[in-house]
């Protein structure tokens, strides 16, 4: 199973991505959680430590994997999250893609386009002391 704890759906997936994550077997789209930006650490970590036992457990439904967890959002919660879940020994995974810029300036817009090109491993993210 594939965790895809994103804003973006796997329905809004290209065949390219939906092709890189058909090794962890299905998809089950979680939304990423709203970070405050008044919150403290304590705070962002207390989130994570709930969504890391609630990944944890539903990752044991699932029986044998492979598994995996794409995390894209919030840089704090998820370097955090990513942490707490390499401890347990769940992969995670980061989304990498070419950014395309369409510019328009006589309308003053900007338009960029993601290009999926593979997932990443986050490396090991370790606790600073």
């Amino acid at each position: 199973m594939l965790i895809n704890l994103s804003n973006h759906p796997a329905t809004s997936w290209g065949a390219p991505q939906r092709a890189a994550a058909a090794p962890y077997g299905p998809i089950e789209d979680w939304p990423f959680p709203a970070i405050p930006p008044e919150w403290d650490d304590r705070q962002v970590a207390a989130l994570a430590q709930r969504y890391a036992r609630r990944i944890t457990d539903r990752l044991r439904e699932a029986g044998p994997g492979p598994h995996a967890v794409h995390v894209m959002g919030e840089q704090t919660f998820t370097c955090t999250l990513v942490r707490l879940l390499q401890q347990k020994g769940i992969l995670c995974l980061a989304a990498t893609s070419h950014r395309i810029v369409e510019e328009d300036p006589t309308r003053g817009r900007k338009i960029a386009y993601f290009r999926f090109v593979r997932f990443r491993k986050y490396p090991v993210c370790l606790q600073s002391s």
